[in-house]
């Protein structure tokens, strides 16, 4: 005859105080590792503001090597700076999801599948002896499985890319996954984004570009090989934040000293 310690009651209020303790453990672990964690994430996306602007170093500390960048926030409808609200405390990934925020994007619009557009974007500016001297932008767009978010540097010239690069996606490891390769990251440097009538003149290739072809040396960058859907992506959002309705403005106004 069995025991009461062998009991289905018993047994059930064993499992019932082992996933209870479990359950605190974890959930004490979760909450005490959060503000680890978020500064991890503030980190990883400075590095690759960094990493874009050709400034990172891996043996010196990120905060450190930040310093020489100043966050600004622009207000997109207007092209100009905002100076309304806290650059610190902004928080432009849930502005992008908020109505109250954000404005929803028509499907004409929308060519980089990112549904709705935020009122105010952080800018981030390395400014030497008081002049720009590389401006990076944030850049976000959906690809194959994933959206991609990333930045996109530009010289002082406003139109030469210095740098771009992602920092958060889930594309596939070996093809899409391949715009992290930093070869192929190394095809943006030097390519332009404007042509001469201020129309974007940068492109990702289906294939290789060019190189003797003067408008894909200046413009085209290579495909990524059996990832055409992530391709056409990148693309896409590369246009979409370069174009009229996100970051052009501002660029406009930034070069005519009105920003």
């Amino acid at each position: 005859m069995s025991s009461k310690k062998d009991s289905i009651s018993n047994t059930i209020r064993i499992a019932f105080l082992v996933c209870l303790v479990c359950s605190i453990v974890v959930s004490y672990a979760a909450i005490s590792l959060k503000p680890l964690q978020q500064l991890n994430k503030t980190l990883e996306v400075k590095k690759n503001i960094l990493a874009a602007a050709g400034l990172y170093d891996a043996s010196k500390s990120i905060e450190d090597q930040f310093g020489v960048i100043s966050t600004k926030l622009v207000d997109l409808r207007t092209g100009t700076y905002a100076t309304d609200l806290d650059v610190a405390t902004y928080d432009q990934r849930k502005a992008s999801k908020d109505p109250k925020r954000s404005d929803k994007l028509d499907a004409d619009t929308d060519i980089a599948s990112i549904k709705r557009l935020e009122n105010y974007a952080k800018v981030y500016e390395v400014i030497e002896n008081g002049e720009l001297k590389t401006l990076i932008l944030p850049i976000r767009g959906y690809a194959l499985w994933s959206t991609l978010w990333g930045f996109v540097a530009l010289e002082a010239d406003l139109n030469t890319v210095v740098g771009l690069g992602f920092y958060e996606h889930a594309e596939t490891p070996g093809l899409g996954g391949e715009i992290d390769n930093p070869k192929w990251k190394a095809l943006w440097i030097g390519k332009e984004i404007y042509d001469g009538n201020g129309d974007i003149g940068v492109y990702v290739k289906k294939g290789q570009a060019n190189n003797d072809i003067e408008s894909e040396k200046r413009f085209a960058v290579d495909g990524l090989s059996g990832a055409t859907l992530t391709s056409r992506g990148v693309d896409n959002l590369v246009r979409f934040w370069m174009g009229d309705n996100a970051f052009a403005p501002f660029i406009k106004h930034l070069k005519a000293g009105e920003a």
